[in-house]
């Protein structure tokens, strides 16, 4: 395909012809399609139906014998701490498992550093408190981040993980209290940090004594091949240097079993989980073990557990291959965008090389397509560059992803050609 800039002003104004028929013709479609938020499809779901049958009124202890439907065991039962530490890799002691949603713990956490941090300042009593934002970025991190009043800082991500060189940077910065971190499959770019990445960030000596990382391992077993991406585990790498106080890791079951009905844990040192316990005492006092069991009934170990994402995985694979292969034939070559291309998670980021995101969404809202809004992938909704567009594939149907690749490339098209008008 020849490059845009190398056509003729002849070529374009045809480019720009048939660019706008493709899309006229979709926009009189009447779609209504959403790939605005990464939603497991209804059939994901259905692989989890099997939890609606795991429990009744016979089996509702768990291993040691407590009894799931009532107060109790704080911090969650064994075996599911058990099952967490075996999919991410730690010791169970140092987990804690807790209801549906890790995206509340990670809210819990950073208000408990906020107002009350134990051996350090809380960071509402210090002047200008700052967390690292690495962008594009997930926007809920950056909802909390805002929620709480920290100055958010921008991050380049790169294929291998953040720039690290800028965060090495940044952290001599005493009022830099920490950074937000999707390791696997990040969200939207789909990288995983190499591990180089994660020793340097073990490795780490932050001016600021109570810096944390969140460690938001939300894709860890989220492969869409049999062959996925390799992340190094951080707590023993950051026990190398004496920095596992740095890092308090968050997952949940929500893309494996039910997003409004899994379970979910904290991950942290023995003293950070010291101060998140006195935390907790006041907070809850206990969270749903019947759920727990449900799910450890039905997955006992992290072998079960990639058993049910392989099935995952057959129904979400050919929605990435088509969006890819639909780029590839529309836009390969042309050199007005790029996108990545991973190998798990829930998103693929694509980038418009000459800026114009907003123009292309607003092309795609008009003909009945919802996207993640422009902007949600930094801090405070700004792209700096106008070019980050979030693609979800998850949740509309197979023959839907393909029509909605097909308009996005159409969009993209006419508002790369409308610059030349």
């Amino acid at each position: 395909m020849k490059k845009y800039e190398e056509m003729t002003g002849s070529e374009k104004a045809a480019f720009r012809r048939d660019a706008l028929v493709k899309y006229n013709a979709f926009k009189a479609m009447g779609l209504n399609i959403n790939m605005a938020r990464g939603k497991p499809s209804c059939e994901q779901l259905d692989i989890s139906s099997d939890l609606f049958h795991s429990l009744d009124e016979t089996n509702c202890r768990s291993a040691a014998g407590t009894d799931c439907r009532n107060y109790g065991e704080m911090t969650g039962i064994a075996e599911a701490k058990a099952l967490f530490a075996d999919i991410l890799e730690v010791d169970p002691k140092n987990v804690i498992v807790c209801g549906n949603a890790s995206l509340t713990l990670m809210f819990d956490y950073l208000a408990q550093c906020m107002f009350d941090y134990g051996d350090h300042i809380a960071w509402s009593r210090q002047e200008d408190a700052k967390f690292i934002a690495v962008v594009p970025g997930y926007d809920r991190h950056f909802a909390i981040a805002n929620y709480f009043g920290l100055k958010l800082v921008n991050v380049p991500m790169t294929p291998t993980g953040p720039d690290m060189d800028l965060v090495e940077e940044l952290i001599k910065d005493p009022s830099v209290k920490g950074m937000f971190c999707v390791p696997k499959y990040s969200n939207p770019d789909g990288y995983t940090y190499s591990d180089e990445t994660v020793e340097r960030l073990a490795a780490m000596e932050p001016a600021a004594k109570d810096f944390r990382v969140i460690w938001d391992n939300a894709y860890i077993v989220h492969d869409l091949y049999d062959e996925g991406d390799h992340l190094k585990e951080i707590f023993s790498t950051a026990k190398k240097y004496g920095h596992e106080d740095h890092f308090v890791e968050f997952a949940s079951t929500s893309k494996i079993t039910f997003s409004g009905a899994g379970i979910s844990c904290i991950v942290a040192s023995d003293h950070n989980l010291d101060l998140i316990r006195m935390r907790l005492k006041v907070q809850v006092i206990s969270y749903d073990k019947l759920n727990m069991l449900r799910h450890t009934n039905v997955m006992k170990s992290v072998e079960d557990v990639r058993e049910r994402m392989k099935k995952h995985a057959a129904i979400l694979r050919p929605k990435f291959e088509a969006v890819l292969s639909i780029l590839d034939e529309e836009l390969g070559g042309l050199g007005v965008a790029h996108w990545t291309k991973p190998r798990g998670g829930y998103f693929i980021s694509f980038y418009l090389d000459r800026g114009s995101a907003k123009r292309v969404y607003q092309l795609c809202s008009e003909a009945g397509m919802s996207m993640t809004q422009v902007g949600a992938t930094y801090p405070y909704g700004v792209d700096p560059s106008d070019s980050n567009i979030r693609i979800a594939p998850s949740y509309p149907s197979l023959d839907e992803i393909r029509t909605c690749a097909r308009l996005l490339c159409a969009a993209v098209k006419v508002a790369v050609s409308e610059a030349d008008v």
